[in-house]
């Protein structure tokens, strides 16, 4: 195979791929943050901690500004945007930032009135502290200049991001396999799945797609200097 048609192949995958991301986080987002702004509980998705007057309000403060995170994800990472819209990519990339800093917060706040149970609080904070300091990584790596290390970084946060995601797929996948183990066994399951699950397949692409190469390369360089001999 040519390297022209394998590179013509990757690209077709990775298109399809973000295409995928890119229609399930927008669908996602637009299904999901109507019923916060009703301004209504009884329309809450999830189940409201009846001892926590303002917990709808912490719930809605999470999820706009998370489902706005989670649409305008997908955007930062197309090359060309990045390339020939520098501008509009660094405005996209701000409203981003400032949207998962808030998220992230109210998500706390959940996390730490959440009726789902210590599990669930455990994975909560975990997930908040993660998405905060990849968040801030990135942030750090592009004011130094390190664009390459920055997209690394960013990757792991929309990962995070995506989480709310794949926590809805294996939620309806578990209720509908394992019905009998109740709501509440399965969503904490969901919980921790969509957490680790989105980590582990983001590390794995970052050293296959990102680290590899980068290696491959340092070896070709260096492969002169180790054949010389002294």
């Amino acid at each position: 195979m040519s390297t022209t048609r394998a590179r013509s192949i990757r690209s077709r995958k990775w298109w399809a791929l973000w295409g995928l991301m890119a229609v399930s986080a927008v669908g996602f987002a637009v299904g999901s943050v109507p019923p916060y702004l009703t301004g209504d509980a009884a329309d809450a998705p999830l189940p409201l901690n009846p001892d926590v007057a303002l917990h709808y309000l912490s719930l809605m403060v999470h999820a706009v500004p998370g489902g706005l995170a989670l649409a305008l994800g997908p955007l930062q990472f197309v090359n060309r945007l990045r390339v020939r819209r520098p501008t509009l990519h660094r405005v996209v990339g701000r409203i981003y930032m400032i949207s998962v800093v808030i998220a992230s917060i109210a998500a706390a706040v959940n996390a730490a009135v959440t009726i789902s149970g210590f599990a669930v609080q455990v994975a909560f904070f975990i997930l908040v502290m993660a998405w905060l300091y990849t968040l801030a990584m990135a942030y750090r790596s592009i004011r130094c200049g390190e664009v390459q290390l920055h997209r690394i970084w960013m990757i792991r946060n929309y990962a995070l991001t995506f989480a709310a995601v794949t926590l809805r797929v294996y939620l309806l996948l578990g209720l509908q396999l394992s019905p009998s183990m109740g709501f509440e066994a399965i969503y904490t399951a969901a919980v921790w799945a969509s957490i680790l699950g989105n980590v582990l397949v983001t590390e794995y692409f970052i050293v296959q797609r990102m680290l590899a190469p980068l290696a491959r390369r340092q070896q070709r360089r260096d492969a002169p200097l180790i054949s010389t001999p002294v």
